[in-house]
């Protein structure tokens, strides 16, 4: 029982987050994909996760996929727009 409703509380979370990113980015006007692979990486952790738990997958794969898609969050962080400095 407590299993499926954080998986709700999950995928709700996913599907607001992803709401708001897309909508920060058109507010920003910033296009181009490369910007928007990290909130994908992100975003593929957790369903990742999500499906190794009901499918009793929970190993040393999942835990490998999650770790690449970490690093690959990490690296593609440089694609990310500069903040302009306010001082």
């Amino acid at each position: 029982m407590v299993e499926n409703v954080l998986t709700v509380v999950i995928i709700a979370g996913l599907i607001i987050s992803n709401i708001i990113t897309f909508k920060k980015r058109k507010k920003l006007g910033i296009t181009g994909w490369r910007s928007l692979l990290t909130s994908i990486c992100f975003s593929l952790i957790a369903i990742v996760q999500i499906i190794a738990y009901y499918s009793g997958f929970l190993g040393l794969i999942s835990w490998m996929i999650t770790m690449i898609l970490l690093l690959l969050a990490a690296y593609f962080t440089k694609f990310l727009p500069k903040r302009e400095s306010e001082a």
